[in-house]
């Protein structure tokens, strides 16, 4: 038996209504929700990792959940694995007519063009920007829905002319602040990040993963800060911003970056 329907026999045997697992059978599609936010966000740092091993491992963890999401989906009449593989095949086939209908592109942009026009109409959609989960996180959605604009033409030149927005932005921001208007500098703040996340995608730097490694960056940089201090026999709440900030400048060259 191929690996992948020994795993699929597997699940059906450990959520068995009589010889099961007990901790399987109680499972729900809304139980699994964190198991699979948890083995994405596992996956993306064995990816970051660069460590084959671990990806390969996080590649199971995760279709595991696929698996058992779509068997308990199979015991309710709705859908099996099988229409979940045969779906994405369909999707992908439709969706890719350079390759397999005699379409002509010339380049990726192109390619993303056209996925976007098919999906607009496969889903008789009234506007190009896609329907997206409330909880995404804000930077990324950022980027999937200026891209998703930028398919059909709606975008910036390039980079250089997406910064110039961003000190546009920035102006604003200064002018908000300067009146003590908060909730309006509140709304530039905003303007700011989605225009940074514009700059980042026609980068083709994922603002999300950008921040992500910026947030991992200070972490270490601040606790390198507070175990000098303490070496010393004090905190951070008794230096000075001057003496944190030679420790920073220190931390810069005595810390490897994170990945």
């Amino acid at each position: 038996m191929k690996p992948f329907n020994r795993l699929v026999a597997v699940m059906k045997k450990l959520r068995h209504p009589k010889r099961g697992c007990p901790w399987d059978l109680k499972q729900t599609p809304a139980s699994l929700k964190e198991y699979v936010l948890e083995e994405a966000h596992e996956l993306l740092e064995a990816i970051d990792g660069n460590d084959p091993r671990a990806v390969r491992e996080e590649l199971g963890d995760l279709l595991l959940q696929i698996v058992f999401l779509s068997q308990i989906a199979a015991e309710e009449g709705r859908f099996t694995i099988d229409d979940v593989a045969a779906g994405i095949v369909e999707k992908l086939v439709r969706r890719h007519p350079h390759i397999f209908a005699g379409t002509k592109v010339d380049n990726a942009d192109e390619v993303k063009a056209n996925w976007e026009k098919i999906k607009i109409a496969e889903k008789n959609k009234a506007s190009v920007i896609s329907d997206y989960p409330a909880s995404m996180p804000a930077l990324l959605l950022a980027k999937r829905i200026a891209s998703q604009a930028s398919g059909v033409g709606f975008d910036w030149g390039d980079a250089g002319q997406a910064l110039e927005k961003v000190a546009e932005e920035c102006a604003e921001l200064r002018a908000e602040i300067a009146a003590g208007r908060r909730h309006a500098a509140e709304d530039e703040v905003g303007d700011l990040l989605f225009a940074v996340a514009n700059v980042a995608r026609l980068l083709d730097i994922n603002p999300e993963f950008a921040l992500a490694r910026a947030n991992r960056k200070f972490t270490a940089r601040f606790r390198f800060i507070e175990a000098e201090l303490r070496r010393g026999g004090r905190d951070v709440a008794s230096a000075s911003l001057a003496e944190m900030e030679a420790l920073w400048q220190r931390s810069k060259t005595e810390l490897t970056e994170p990945s």
